[in-house]
């Protein structure tokens, strides 16, 4: 298996010297083309899909955070960057390291181990991640729900809903026909519950109906939103649940 891995930065003599630590410390890894701003690295993450980013934080166009938040594949993502401050949304935004300019081949090995580590860590769980993005079916999937519209109580058709979506407190029933309303049933209830071959979850907070999905949609960070019938409103998908769409 090749492992091919991009280096973002919009200084040119910081990326020579990334790339001739990594050729030390990782002679098998192919080094892509570097991106040479935020924009770039974005773009040729969501098309060229390598297995490993390393970012630098400060980038025209979209910081290295902004480029990490949307990367929706497998790309792993490694920080490199001449400020500490950022360390804690760093790993926030799911980095497996966070190294500090000026960089030294002892502590990009470690580096390079951590990647390895991970990489044989997550070929291992794939089956079973992949299979916690469909949950079980239920024995009989639900049809009707009681939900609140100001003071009156409604039964409403699942057919009809929209998505539902966690507010706070409650979860909210967006219908068809562009009502709201709330119900305190929390969304990993929901999916148990509803018919997994039509309610996807595309983000902890947010279930939607297949049947009243428009398509979807990628921003400028290749972040993937889906669009409804009839509705200006869009809703985002997290990185967990983006392969799902893929088969579409």
């Amino acid at each position: 298996m090749t492992l091919r891995a991009l280096i973002a930065d919009d200084e040119p003599h910081l990326v020579r010297h990334l790339q001739t630590l990594l050729g030390q410390a990782w002679p098998e890894l192919t080094l892509l083309p570097p991106a040479r701003n935020g924009l770039e690295a974005a773009e040729r993450i969501a098309t060229e899909q390598p297995e490993f980013a390393f970012l630098d934080i400060q980038m025209p166009g979209l910081t290295g955070l902004e480029v990490a938040q949307g990367i929706e594949g497998p790309t792993r993502v490694v920080f490199v960057t001449a400020y500490d401050e950022y360390a804690l949304p760093a790993f926030e935004a799911a980095a497996v390291d966070y190294l500090l300019k000026p960089l030294k081949l002892e502590r990009l090995q470690k580096t390079v181990e951590r990647l390895k580590a991970q990489l044989g860590s997550e070929t291992d769980a794939l089956p079973q991640a992949v299979a916690a993005l469909a949950p079980a079916r239920p024995a009989q999937a639900l049809r009707f729900i009681r939900a609140s519209s100001g003071d009156l109580m409604h039964q409403v058709d699942v057919q009809q809903v929209v998505y539902f979506h966690a507010d706070e407190k409650y979860t909210v029933v967006q219908m068809a026909d562009g009502t709201e309303h709330l119900i305190r049933t929390p969304i990993a209830e929901l999916v148990a519950q509803l018919d997994p071959d039509q309610f996807w979850q595309v983000h902890r907070a947010t279930i939607v109906n297949l049947a009243h999905l428009a398509g979807t949609r990628r921003d400028e960070a290749s972040r993937l939103f889906v669009r409804f019938k009839g509705m200006g409103r869009e809703l985002p998908v997290s990185r967990a649940y983006v392969a799902r769409f893929k088969a579409m």
